[in-house]
């Protein structure tokens, strides 16, 4: 390990030693990792600071200055607040909405960032214990607050916690605040953060939040009568140990289902996750206690929602009575067919509704929405930019669902975030729906796969830590625009390239036209004859690039589904192949 490195490391440690703004306890913790005669963990937690981004911070949680602790969640809030207090300056009663889930040291870190706010004159409405993503979303929306904080890693592992911060619509930020409040966070030292709160200034809100919540939530229903023909659905459900352990029941009872089951285990708050490798319900083994209490109680489908419970999970049964984990491709495509379907046959539909998708998002859900006349819209990947349309077309055009393929969908307007007790209450109607029709979930999938044709979607992450990762990512997209740039994919030829880093989309002639995006993003897609799509970017937030491949295959019936995975799956080989990963 470099010597110098670790020179520099042990000189910030020795400053949070004898500096007298840190506690006991985090001085403690520093004196170890001196002490430690390996010096990696020293090195880790002090050879940068941990960044604040577009969308916050995130982290592993310690002491020093690249981990999430209470000095880094402080400076970070007062370099948010001077940014609220400059951006609102004149503006009386300034407000903001402050939040956690269930992660260790969440209702700390809520509490220290909701006193800063209070010392810098800020109103703080903060919730009483943990809560879903979305419903800080809506509590923002229905107090008229400027900004929120919602203290929480979302699905990453135990060791983690992070901090996402809102604006004045109840989205994430977007430009020119992202870049503002990062300027203001990168000004502020420990030593210029107000400890200090004013508790007159701190207001503390719960149960009258959670009513209006669950109210709003009720707005994403289509059809009630179906849910009362069917309320003893049976559902099993599991919030990861999470924030969706109260909402999500009371929820889906105040839309009418009767028959809810929870996995008792997973019922307890606890940030160690304990019953749970990862508490990510993309993973197949978080589903596991739920599929089991499901067998064990026959049930319909079993739905999970992440620690945040802005993501959700679906398992149905296919026709040998086998639990079957849907993707979140699969999930938004129901969604999609399932509101303009059963909208359209209500006469709910007025003719300015439109859907929303990221880039990197099946495209199915196009064809559905083409094929109904309805609107979609694509947008980069990342919620702040559904919400992003959704604040465009306010007043103009309804928005009546967007999603993307990591997990998350939001059914309703009221909400600027993945909202997983909507899409849970909504899944469940449809689920509904589908028996009521003599179906399943699963069967629905294969009636939309019939009528608007079968892909396999799969994400490939190709992992390379540290600097020479960096450095080796950035080499691979500068290469995949010149000299690697694939001319065919899986056996068919691109017919279409889409570089949102040059906001230009270039067809097999060579023919270009500009793509019309609010930013660039270092984004490549692949289109090909068969109608492959290979989607291509650096993660933001994580040393990795990750590939989104669609393939295509044929299914002339739903028995021929497991054979169109097997041809699809193959065709993704194929295109890793092409693409070297």
């Amino acid at each position: 390990m470099d010597i110098e490195l670790i020179k520099s490391c042990e000189a910030k440690a020795q400053e949070w030693l004898t500096s007298p703004v840190y506690d006991e306890q985090t001085k403690t913790e520093v004196k170890a990792l001196l002490d430690a005669e390996d010096k990696t963990a020293l090195v880790d937690a002090f050879y940068q600071s941990l960044e604040f981004g577009t969308g916050g911070l995130r982290g592993i949680m310690g002491a020093g200055t690249n981990r999430m602790n209470r000095y880094i969640v402080g400076a970070a809030t007062q370099g948010f607040a001077n940014y609220i207090n400059k951006a609102f300056a004149g503006k009386k009663d300034i407000a903001v909405v402050v939040g956690h889930d269930c992660r260790n040291h969440g209702r700390e870190f809520a509490e220290t960032v909701a006193a800063i706010f209070s010392a810098n004159g800020i109103k703080v409405y903060l919730f009483e214990s943990l809560r879903p993503t979305p419903e800080i979303s809506f509590a923002i929306r229905q107090l008229k607050a400027q900004a929120g904080v919602n203290v929480t890693a979302s699905h990453n592992p135990k060791e983690y916690n992070g901090y996402k911060a809102y604006w004045d619509d109840g989205a994430q930020v977007l430009a020119p605040h992202d870049t503002g409040i990062i300027d203001e966070v990168n000004k502020v030292s420990v030593d210029d953060v107000k400890w200090e709160g004013n508790p007159d200034l701190i207001q503390i809100i719960g149960g009258e939040m959670d009513w209006d919540y669950l109210q709003a939530v009720k707005e994403a229903m289509v059809d009630q009568d179906v849910i009362n023909r069917q309320k003893d659905l049976n559902i099993v459900y599991t919030p990861l140990h999470g924030t969706g352990r109260v909402i999500i029941p009371e929820a889906l009872r105040s839309w009418g289902f009767q028959n809810i089951h929870v996995v008792p285990e997973q019922m307890v708050i606890d940030g160690n996750f304990p019953t749970v490798v990862s508490p990510n319900p993309e993973n197949s083994e978080a589903m596991t206690l739920g599929m089991k209490l499901g067998t064990k109680l026959n049930a319909d489908l079993v739905i999970a929602s992440d620690p945040d419970a802005d993501r959700l999970a679906i398992v149905c049964r296919n026709p040998k009575g086998e639990w079957e984990i849907l993707n979140g491709n699969q999930t938004a495509m129901m969604f999609a067919w399932y509101i303009i379907a059963n909208k359209k046959k209500l006469g709910q539909l007025k003719g300015n509704e439109f859907l929303v998708k990221t880039i990197v998002t099946t495209e199915i859900i196009k064809r559905i929405a083409d094929k109904n006349g309805v609107e979609m819209m694509d947008c980069y990947t990342g919620f702040k930019w559904i919400a992003a349309l959704i604040r465009e077309n306010e007043g103009v055009k309804k928005y009546i669902g967007g999603g993307e393929e990591s997990f998350g969908f939001l059914p309703f307007d009221k909400v600027r975030d993945k909202d997983s007790p909507a899409s849970i209450c909504l899944i469940c109607e449809i689920a509904a729906w589908a028996k009521d029709n003599g179906k399943t979930l699963y069967d629905l999938l294969m009636d939309i796969y019939l009528e608007y044709g079968y892909t396999m979607n799969h994400t490939v992450n190709v992992v390379r830590p540290g600097k020479t990762g960096a450095d080796e990512i950035k080499q691979m997209m500068v290469d995949f625009r010149g000299a690697k740039a694939p001319k065919t994919l899986g056996g068919s030829k691109v017919i279409c390239i889409k570089d949102y880093q040059a906001l230009t989309a270039t067809d097999a002639a060579g023919n270009v036209t500009k793509l019309d995006m609010p930013a660039t993003s270092n984004v490549l897609q692949w289109f090909t004859e068969d109608g492959t799509k290979v989607s291509v970017r650096p993660s933001g937030t994580e040393p990795k690039i990750k590939f989104y491949i669609e393939a295509p295959a044929a299914m002339a019936t739903a028995a021929a589904y497991p054979a169109a995975c097997e041809a699809g799956m193959a065709k993704v080989k194929a295109v890793c192949a092409d693409l070297a990963i």
